[in-house]
């Protein structure tokens, strides 16, 4: 299987988990997803009133200048590190 094939089977694998992840763990994968799937971030930051909203944009930022294919590979091993630790339903 191609990275791409990989990273699409792991976003949805990471539906089916038995239990819900640590909020630090949703935001690794919310960063790894965004920055494999779009990039650099490429919107303003949120305002101050938008607290989850800062902190999957400040989540995802710290992963610039990550290349899109290294973005993929971590996040399918972040995938396969949470089906372990949690199980799949």
């Amino acid at each position: 299987m191609s990275t791409e094939e990989l990273f699409q089977k792991a976003a949805e694998d990471v539906k089916n988990l038995k239990s819900q992840p640590s909020n630090e763990e949703l935001l690794e994968l919310y960063a790894l997803f965004k920055q494999g799937s779009v990039g650099d971030v490429n919107t303003a930051r949120p305002g101050m009133l938008d607290l989850k909203g800062k902190a999957k944009w400040d989540a995802w930022n710290a992963k610039k200048g990550t290349s899109q294919e290294a973005a993929k590979t971590a996040y399918v091993a972040k995938v396969k590190e949470l089906q372990d630790k949690y199980g799949m339903k």
